[in-house]
């Protein structure tokens, strides 16, 4: 038997190919949709996964207004932050979320990082996630490709 053929690959940043993605959230659920999302910023879904190199792909988010919740979430969830000052704890909903500049973008991103591992590696995995609200984007000069998220598990 030959055992070279046997090693483990390891790849590093300079040997990562690294694409672009657009993924369409109309209608999608937000949890099921940012593991996903994480999966592929990690590289979770090809052959050559490194758990400490950034091997993931580049992903864009369009449509991010029109992701939902199930259940009460949308008007029962906490999304909990602190000023830094005594007293400085601040709630919001979901809803009221919404509602504020840049707020869908901080609901996906939350949820997205607490899926990622924690870290400068996830800090940098998490730079690699564009999100926008409209149908719109300014990604056209890296020619992204537009995949179903529903086809991953």
């Amino acid at each position: 038997m030959n055992t070279l053929s046997y090693k483990t690959i390891s790849i590093n940043k300079e040997t990562a190919k690294k694409e672009w993605v657009v993924i369409d959230a109309s209608d999608q659920i937000v949890g099921r949709l940012c593991s996903k999302v994480a999966k592929l910023l990690r590289g979770k879904y090809k052959p050559t996964f490194t758990p400490h190199v950034d091997c993931g792909d580049n992903v864009i988010i369009i449509n991010a207004a029109k992701v939902v919740f199930t259940g009460k979430k949308e008007t029962e969830k906490l999304y909990t932050r602190y000023t830094g000052y005594p007293g400085g704890q601040r709630f919001n909903t979901p809803e009221k979320l919404r509602q504020k500049k840049n707020g869908v973008d901080r609901i996906l991103r939350h949820a997205v990082k607490g899926m990622l591992p924690k870290g400068p590696l996830g800090r940098q995995l998490l730079d690699n996630l564009y999100i926008f609200e409209g149908t719109e984007h300014d990604m056209q000069a890296q020619k992204p490709k537009a995949i179903d998220i529903n086809q991953y598990k």
